[in-house]
Protein backbone atom coordinates (compact mmCIF):
# COMPACT_ATOMS: atom_id res chain seq x y z
CA UNK A 1 0.00 0.00 0.00
CA UNK A 2 0.73 3.12 -0.75
CA UNK A 3 0.26 6.89 0.46
CA UNK A 4 0.43 9.50 -2.21
CA UNK A 5 3.16 12.67 -1.31
CA UNK A 6 2.86 14.17 -4.53
CA UNK A 7 1.20 14.00 -8.13
CA UNK A 8 3.84 14.38 -10.99
CA UNK A 9 1.73 14.12 -14.02
CA UNK A 10 -0.39 11.57 -14.94
CA UNK A 11 2.06 8.87 -15.37
CA UNK A 12 3.94 9.85 -12.25
CA UNK A 13 3.68 10.61 -8.31
CA UNK A 14 5.70 10.54 -5.40
CA UNK A 15 4.42 8.46 -3.11
CA UNK A 16 4.83 6.56 0.66
CA UNK A 17 5.35 2.77 1.08
CA UNK A 18 3.28 2.17 4.47
CA UNK A 19 5.20 -0.97 4.96
CA UNK A 20 9.33 0.25 5.19
CA UNK A 21 8.07 4.46 5.15
CA UNK A 22 10.19 5.75 2.72
CA UNK A 23 9.48 7.16 -0.69
CA UNK A 24 9.57 6.53 -4.05
CA UNK A 25 8.82 7.66 -7.33
CA UNK A 26 5.90 5.41 -8.99
CA UNK A 27 5.57 5.34 -12.72
CA UNK A 28 3.03 3.97 -14.57
CA UNK A 29 0.10 4.79 -17.41
CA UNK A 30 -2.32 6.92 -15.58
CA UNK A 31 -0.70 6.26 -12.36
CA UNK A 32 -1.64 9.74 -11.05
CA UNK A 33 -4.55 10.54 -12.56
CA UNK A 34 -7.19 11.96 -10.21
CA UNK A 35 -5.51 11.19 -7.09
CA UNK A 36 -5.26 12.96 -4.49
CA UNK A 37 -2.17 13.72 -1.91
CA UNK A 38 -2.23 11.46 1.19
CA UNK A 39 -5.01 9.38 -1.03
CA UNK A 40 -3.89 5.64 -0.42
CA UNK A 41 -3.77 2.78 -3.19
CA UNK A 42 -2.28 -0.01 -4.24
CA UNK A 43 0.24 -0.42 -7.47
CA UNK A 44 -0.01 -2.73 -10.34
CA UNK A 45 2.41 -5.58 -11.30
CA UNK A 46 3.91 -3.28 -14.28
CA UNK A 47 4.05 -0.41 -11.72
CA UNK A 48 7.63 0.75 -12.07
CA UNK A 49 8.94 1.75 -8.30
CA UNK A 50 12.32 3.88 -7.45
CA UNK A 51 13.37 4.14 -4.20
CA UNK A 52 14.23 8.16 -3.64
CA UNK A 53 16.47 7.56 -0.80
CA UNK A 54 19.98 6.90 -2.71
CA UNK A 55 22.37 9.69 -3.88
CA UNK A 56 23.62 10.51 -6.61
CA UNK A 57 27.03 11.90 -7.78
CA UNK A 58 24.52 15.01 -8.35
CA UNK A 59 22.78 14.79 -4.92
CA UNK A 60 20.12 13.16 -3.32
CA UNK A 61 17.94 11.39 -5.47
CA UNK A 62 14.46 12.81 -4.17
CA UNK A 63 16.13 16.58 -5.12
CA UNK A 64 16.81 15.73 -8.28
CA UNK A 65 13.45 14.29 -9.06
CA UNK A 66 11.47 17.22 -7.62
CA UNK A 67 13.89 19.65 -10.11
CA UNK A 68 13.36 17.66 -13.47
CA UNK A 69 10.61 17.48 -15.94
CA UNK A 70 8.54 14.71 -14.86
CA UNK A 71 8.33 13.40 -18.28
CA UNK A 72 12.44 12.75 -18.28
CA UNK A 73 11.77 10.16 -15.58
CA UNK A 74 9.51 8.09 -17.94
CA UNK A 75 11.96 8.40 -20.84
CA UNK A 76 14.61 6.83 -18.47
CA UNK A 77 11.90 4.43 -17.43
CA UNK A 78 11.21 3.52 -21.22
CA UNK A 79 15.24 3.00 -21.85
CA UNK A 80 15.64 0.42 -18.94
CA UNK A 81 12.66 -1.16 -19.87
CA UNK A 82 14.26 -1.52 -23.54
CA UNK A 83 17.74 -3.03 -21.81
CA UNK A 84 15.82 -4.97 -19.34
CA UNK A 85 14.42 -6.56 -22.83
CA UNK A 86 18.32 -7.75 -23.51
CA UNK A 87 19.78 -7.76 -20.14
CA UNK A 88 16.98 -9.28 -18.11
CA UNK A 89 18.21 -7.82 -14.55
CA UNK A 90 19.10 -4.27 -14.60
CA UNK A 91 19.73 -2.40 -11.53
CA UNK A 92 16.81 0.17 -11.77
CA UNK A 93 18.86 2.52 -9.07
CA UNK A 94 20.09 4.40 -12.64
CA UNK A 95 16.71 5.48 -13.40
CA UNK A 96 17.41 9.10 -12.00
CA UNK A 97 20.70 9.50 -12.57
CA UNK A 98 19.64 8.43 -16.41
CA UNK A 99 17.00 10.75 -16.55
CA UNK A 100 19.08 13.82 -14.54
CA UNK A 101 21.34 12.50 -17.56
CA UNK A 102 19.08 13.02 -20.86
CA UNK A 103 17.31 15.87 -19.34
CA UNK A 104 20.87 17.77 -19.56
CA UNK A 105 20.98 15.99 -23.15
CA UNK A 106 17.80 17.20 -24.24
CA UNK A 107 18.53 20.71 -22.75
CA UNK A 108 22.15 20.99 -24.63
CA UNK A 109 20.70 20.01 -28.35
CA UNK A 110 18.28 23.00 -27.57
CA UNK A 111 20.65 25.00 -26.72
CA UNK A 112 22.89 23.47 -30.30
CA UNK A 113 25.74 22.69 -27.19
CA UNK A 114 25.71 19.15 -28.57
CA UNK A 115 28.81 17.40 -27.34
CA UNK A 116 31.81 15.59 -29.49
CA UNK A 117 32.62 11.59 -27.06
CA UNK A 118 35.98 10.69 -28.87
CA UNK A 119 35.18 7.52 -26.92
CA UNK A 120 32.07 6.86 -28.36
CA UNK A 121 33.31 4.37 -31.09
CA UNK A 122 35.13 2.63 -28.37
CA UNK A 123 32.17 2.17 -26.39
CA UNK A 124 29.91 1.42 -29.35
CA UNK A 125 32.31 -1.64 -29.61
CA UNK A 126 33.20 -2.26 -26.04
CA UNK A 127 29.42 -2.29 -24.91
CA UNK A 128 27.58 -3.48 -27.90
CA UNK A 129 24.49 -4.40 -26.81
CA UNK A 130 24.48 -1.69 -24.07
CA UNK A 131 25.02 0.64 -27.13
CA UNK A 132 21.83 -1.18 -28.97
CA UNK A 133 19.54 -0.67 -26.05
CA UNK A 134 20.52 2.72 -25.64
CA UNK A 135 19.67 3.68 -29.28
CA UNK A 136 15.64 3.60 -28.30
CA UNK A 137 16.26 6.90 -27.06
CA UNK A 138 16.54 8.08 -30.70
CA UNK A 139 13.46 7.29 -31.28
CA UNK A 140 11.53 8.20 -28.06
CA UNK A 141 12.86 11.84 -28.11
CA UNK A 142 11.91 12.43 -31.42
CA UNK A 143 8.40 10.43 -31.35
CA UNK A 144 7.80 12.68 -27.46
CA UNK A 145 9.89 16.14 -27.98
CA UNK A 146 11.05 16.03 -31.26
CA UNK A 147 14.58 16.34 -30.55
CA UNK A 148 17.38 14.57 -32.39
CA UNK A 149 19.85 13.05 -30.29
CA UNK A 150 23.44 12.05 -31.76
CA UNK A 151 25.30 8.47 -31.28
CA UNK A 152 27.84 10.56 -28.50
CA UNK A 153 24.87 10.79 -26.13
CA UNK A 154 24.03 7.55 -26.82
CA UNK A 155 27.23 6.60 -26.07
CA UNK A 156 26.68 8.00 -22.57
CA UNK A 157 23.41 6.60 -21.52
CA UNK A 158 25.35 3.07 -22.66
CA UNK A 159 27.34 3.90 -20.46
CA UNK A 160 24.67 4.28 -17.45
CA UNK A 161 23.33 1.17 -18.72
CA UNK A 162 26.70 -1.07 -18.73
CA UNK A 163 27.01 0.38 -14.72
CA UNK A 164 23.65 -1.13 -14.02
CA UNK A 165 24.33 -4.19 -15.69
CA UNK A 166 27.93 -4.47 -13.91
CA UNK A 167 27.30 -2.51 -10.41
CA UNK A 168 29.93 -0.37 -11.25
CA UNK A 169 29.97 3.41 -11.53
CA UNK A 170 29.75 5.31 -15.06
CA UNK A 171 33.38 6.93 -14.51
CA UNK A 172 34.62 3.28 -14.45
CA UNK A 173 33.22 1.99 -17.48
CA UNK A 174 34.81 5.57 -19.36
CA UNK A 175 37.94 5.12 -17.51
CA UNK A 176 37.85 1.42 -19.11
CA UNK A 177 36.91 2.94 -22.80
CA UNK A 178 39.68 5.68 -22.52
CA UNK A 179 42.40 3.21 -21.34
CA UNK A 180 41.46 0.78 -24.45
CA UNK A 181 41.58 3.93 -26.35
CA UNK A 182 45.04 4.92 -25.35
CA UNK A 183 46.09 1.20 -26.36
CA UNK A 184 44.72 1.06 -29.10
CA UNK A 185 46.45 3.69 -30.17
CA UNK A 186 49.93 2.62 -28.41
CA UNK A 187 49.48 -0.13 -30.48
CA UNK A 188 49.27 1.24 -33.43
CA UNK A 189 51.93 3.94 -32.79
CA UNK A 190 54.32 0.78 -32.05
CA UNK A 191 53.61 -1.00 -34.99
CA UNK A 192 53.27 1.68 -37.45
CA UNK A 193 49.72 0.18 -39.04
CA UNK A 194 46.53 1.49 -38.63
CA UNK A 195 43.87 -0.74 -37.26
CA UNK A 196 40.92 -0.92 -39.28
CA UNK A 197 38.21 -0.65 -36.55
CA UNK A 198 35.42 -2.56 -38.24
CA UNK A 199 37.83 -5.55 -38.56
CA UNK A 200 37.55 -8.92 -36.67
CA UNK A 201 41.14 -8.00 -35.03
CA UNK A 202 40.23 -4.53 -33.64
CA UNK A 203 37.17 -6.34 -32.19
CA UNK A 204 38.80 -8.93 -30.15
CA UNK A 205 41.95 -6.77 -29.07
CA UNK A 206 39.34 -4.25 -27.72
CA UNK A 207 37.61 -6.79 -26.05
CA UNK A 208 40.48 -8.22 -24.36
CA UNK A 209 41.84 -5.07 -23.31
CA UNK A 210 38.59 -4.66 -21.28
CA UNK A 211 38.69 -8.02 -20.01
CA UNK A 212 42.68 -7.32 -18.99
CA UNK A 213 41.11 -3.82 -17.22
CA UNK A 214 38.76 -5.77 -15.29
CA UNK A 215 41.31 -8.82 -14.29
CA UNK A 216 43.61 -5.99 -12.84
CA UNK A 217 40.40 -4.18 -10.70
CA UNK A 218 39.28 -7.03 -9.42
CA UNK A 219 43.01 -8.92 -8.52
CA UNK A 220 42.06 -11.74 -10.64
CA UNK A 221 44.99 -13.75 -12.55
CA UNK A 222 45.95 -15.55 -15.00
CA UNK A 223 45.97 -19.47 -15.03
CA UNK A 224 49.04 -20.22 -17.90
CA UNK A 225 51.98 -18.70 -18.00
CA UNK A 226 52.67 -18.29 -22.26
CA UNK A 227 55.21 -15.75 -22.08
CA UNK A 228 58.11 -17.36 -22.28
CA UNK A 229 57.00 -19.19 -25.18
CA UNK A 230 55.10 -16.06 -27.02
CA UNK A 231 58.59 -13.76 -26.52
CA UNK A 232 60.56 -16.40 -28.38
CA UNK A 233 57.87 -16.83 -31.20
CA UNK A 234 56.86 -13.42 -31.27
CA UNK A 235 59.42 -10.86 -30.11
CA UNK A 236 58.29 -7.68 -31.45
CA UNK A 237 54.69 -8.12 -30.73
CA UNK A 238 55.66 -9.73 -27.28
CA UNK A 239 57.72 -5.93 -27.08
CA UNK A 240 54.42 -4.04 -27.80
CA UNK A 241 52.55 -6.46 -25.96
CA UNK A 242 54.72 -5.13 -22.69
CA UNK A 243 55.06 -1.88 -23.74
CA UNK A 244 50.99 -2.05 -23.43
CA UNK A 245 50.51 -3.37 -20.34
CA UNK A 246 53.55 -1.22 -18.65
CA UNK A 247 51.04 1.80 -19.65
CA UNK A 248 47.92 0.41 -18.98
CA UNK A 249 48.78 -0.06 -15.74
CA UNK A 250 49.59 3.20 -14.52
CA UNK A 251 46.58 4.85 -16.43
CA UNK A 252 44.44 2.23 -14.01
CA UNK A 253 46.46 2.88 -11.08
CA UNK A 254 47.07 -0.69 -10.61
CA UNK A 255 49.37 -3.43 -11.54
CA UNK A 256 48.70 -6.09 -14.36
CA UNK A 257 49.49 -9.84 -14.31
CA UNK A 258 52.48 -10.27 -15.92
CA UNK A 259 51.33 -13.16 -17.49
CA UNK A 260 48.63 -10.95 -19.74
CA UNK A 261 51.80 -9.80 -22.05
CA UNK A 262 51.84 -12.83 -23.53
CA UNK A 263 48.03 -13.04 -23.98
CA UNK A 264 47.82 -9.52 -25.49
CA UNK A 265 51.15 -10.00 -27.34
CA UNK A 266 49.00 -13.04 -29.25
CA UNK A 267 46.18 -10.49 -30.37
CA UNK A 268 48.83 -8.07 -31.62
CA UNK A 269 50.51 -10.53 -33.63
CA UNK A 270 47.54 -11.62 -35.31
CA UNK A 271 47.01 -8.00 -36.31
CA UNK A 272 50.72 -8.38 -37.71
CA UNK A 273 49.54 -11.02 -39.52
CA UNK A 274 46.23 -9.74 -41.04
CA UNK A 275 48.21 -6.60 -42.25
CA UNK A 276 50.88 -9.10 -43.72
CA UNK A 277 48.47 -10.52 -45.61
CA UNK A 278 47.19 -7.83 -46.72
Amino acid sequence: MYRVSKILNNNGVIAINTEDNQEYVLLGKGIGFGKKVSQRFEVTEDTATYRLTEQTDRGSAKSLVQEMDPEFLEIADEVIREAEKVFGKVDRRIMIPLADHISFAVSRIRNQEQISNPLTDDIRVLFHNEFQAASVLRDILQKRMQITIDEHEIGYVALHIHSAIEDEKVSVAMQTARAVRECIEMIEKETGKKIDVISLSYNRLMNHIKYMVARAMTGEDLRINMNEYIESKFPEAYMTAKKVCDMLGKSIGKELDEMEIGYLAMHIERIYSEEIKA
